[in-house]
């Protein structure tokens, strides 16, 4: 049975891509937990208020420029269109520590044109939890990989990990103010048997290669996208109107048209 929600009159089948957000929302490690309290409740009061404390880097979010650029673009910057249009939902699986490289996705399909929204699937969504699988054992994007989204000109990229890079390539591993995962980079070694800072000698170089051209990113994608798989649908998912922000948590949709007739109104009498 399809997961998708069918609208009646139109026939636009509409998708969920996002994973839950609230207590127990899986915390990138560094990051403080999500904290959410009743601050007024209907027992007492008679209605209520919630108080919660995060940082925007939890569950489905979408990192701006400024994330990583300094007096770049923040999420309120970023022009609407940006977050709604055709794009596509490539299917390309990875295992531990595996790359997504600019050869996979020249050989996806559906093909990558200007201006779309790419959805990068590597079937890491379905390990979303609190453990150093999901955070520390992901596959990443390459930098070539993301260098080759660049060149295509697409206006989003979303990934359905935590990181958008390696995760050796972050603060999980050796990078910057890591390793918040202590036993990954020891492990990396035993595995391969080669250095990790070697191996990964930038921080983050394919999430700067996209933010450093403007295009947004979207982590942690999840909830029934994998129903899209291989699949061109329109998606939107959009952050608050925040000119301080670096990130915002959103909820991202996509939406099929299986009939092929529908049209948005003109907005005319």
């Amino acid at each position: 049975m399809s997961a998708a929600i069918v609208d009646p009159l139109s026939d636009l089948h509409l998708y969920e891509l996002s994973h839950r957000w609230g207590y127990n929302t899986p915390t990138l490690p560094g990051l403080e937990d999500v904290r959410v309290y009743r601050s007024v409740s209907h027992a007492k009061n008679g209605v209520m208020t919630q108080v919660w404390k995060s940082t925007m880097h939890s569950s489905t979010h979408v990192n701006a420029p400024l994330y990583l650029i300094p007096m770049s673009t923040p999420v309120g910057g970023i022009a609407m269109d940006r977050f709604f249009g055709s794009g596509v939902v490539l299917d390309i699986p990875k295992q531990k520590w595996e790359l997504v490289t600019e050869k996979d996705l020249e050989a996806a399909k559906p093909r990558v044109e200007t201006e779309d929204i790419v959805m990068i699937v590597t079937g890491w969504h379905r390990k979303y939890s609190d453990s150093k699988q999901y955070f520390g054992y992901s596959p990443g994007l390459s930098k070539g990989g993301a260098q080759w989204l660049v060149d295509r000109g697409v206006k989003l990229v979303g990934m359905d990990n935590a990181h958008v890079d390696h995760p050796l390539a972050t603060s999980m591993g050796p990078q910057r103010n890591g390793p918040q995962i202590k036993y990954l980079t020891p492990e990396y070694k035993k595995a391969t048997g080669r250095d990790a800072s070697a191996d990964y000698p930038e921080w983050n170089p394919a999430h700067l290669t996209l933010l450093k051209a403007g295009i947004p990113t979207i982590v942690n994608l999840g909830g029934d996208v994998d129903e899209l798989l291989g699949k061109r649908c329109t998606f939107q998912a959009f952050p608050w109107l925040w000119m301080e922000g670096e990130a915002c948590i959103v909820r991202v949709t996509a939406m099929l048209d299986p009939s092929g007739k529908y049209r948005i109104e003109p907005g005319q009498g």
